[in-house]
């Protein structure tokens, strides 16, 4: 899958979340063809310091989120000038647009993309930060792209949290793309029809792929209608109704240790969604990346740091 990224550079060796309870960090060393983890941690924030919302303010204690950042990088050992930046799912709105022709030309895509995204954003379109990728290639020769659209003073915040501990954010992205990168990225690289469910204390996101390609995604707040196993039915009902399923080749389960406080809890959860599923539920292992001897990582920490790997896999 082609991830959108708001804004691009060469592949850093920190990759920061920051999320609305806490700041996280991992670091890689690339010496050779794998990714090794060299350092992780993450730094608790003050309750309200982060709010995620599309289309208000973000951050409303900049200075707290700057100072648990720079704990965090004395944590890992290292102050660095660039990192890749993980950002909460709840500040984009995610969109899957379908063009039947192509332009050749780059700027006359941009400004069909930005037509279409006009009539469906909560903004002003002059406010927004828009960034796209290729999707599913269609018959006759069209595509499907995948189009992220926040509200550019709301990625801002999160840039200006990094400056202020000395880091340059280059590549900001959603966290749940991000771990669709690390389900791709691993030894195991899922094929056919495959749903990823990302489930976080403030929000749970569903992806629907077919193999590469994006099909279906939608990230619903903590305080959405219905427990999550429903939505996550729901979600199914539509793959079977709407785009023709047979069935899901693999169900990956993200977040759930980290977010319900525990492996008992996130088994719960697993199981529950194998029920109404009617499939294996399988706990995702980045293994895209190697991780040093000293390195401890249980599934808590693999649930968390799955959108940073994922960004330091891109």
């Amino acid at each position: 899958m082609n991830i959108p990224s708001f804004f691009a550079m060469s592949r850093p060796e920190v990759a920061v979340g920051i999320a609305a309870d806490r700041v996280m960090a991992i670091r890689v060393a690339r010496g050779g063809g794998v990714p090794t983890v060299t350092a992780h941690g993450s730094e608790p924030l003050p309750a309200g310091a982060v709010a995620p919302a599309l289309n208000a303010a973000n951050i409303a204690d900049p200075a707290a989120v700057a100072g648990a950042l720079r704990r965090l990088f004395d944590r890992i050992g290292h102050r660095p000038t660039r990192v890749a930046l993980a950002v909460p799912d709840t500040i984009g709105k995610v969109s899957l647009l379908r063009f039947e022709h192509v332009p050749a030309q780059a700027s006359d895509l941009d400004q069909m993309i930005r037509f279409q995204v006009r009539k469906a954003a909560p903004f002003r379109i002059e406010d927004a930060q828009i960034a796209y990728g290729p999707g599913a290639a269609l018959n006759g020769g069209g595509r499907e792209f995948v189009v992220v659209v926040t509200r550019r003073d709301v990625v801002r915040e999160y840039e200006s949290a990094c400056e202020a501990a000395g880091a340059q954010a280059g590549l900001v992205d959603l966290s749940s793309l991000n771990v669709i990168t690390a389900a791709l990225g691993g030894r195991e690289r899922p094929t056919g029809d495959w749903l990823l469910v990302h489930v976080t204390s403030q929000y749970a996101t569903m992806a629907i792929l077919r193999g590469g390609d994006l099909l279906f995604y939608r990230s619903r707040g903590e305080d959405a209608e219905g427990d999550l196993a429903g939505l996550v039915h729901q979600t199914a009902m539509y793959y079977e109704d709407r785009l023709g399923g047979t069935g899901f080749s693999r169900v990956v389960l993200v977040g759930a240790t980290a977010a319900y406080a525990g492996m008992e809890s996130g088994d719960w959860l697993r199981r529950n969604l194998a029920d109404r599923l009617r499939s294996e539920v399988q706990m995702l292992r980045p293994d895209g990346v190697q991780f040093g001897d000293r390195i401890g990582i249980d599934q808590a920490l693999f649930d968390l740091y799955s959108p940073l790997i994922g960004l330091l896999q891109r």
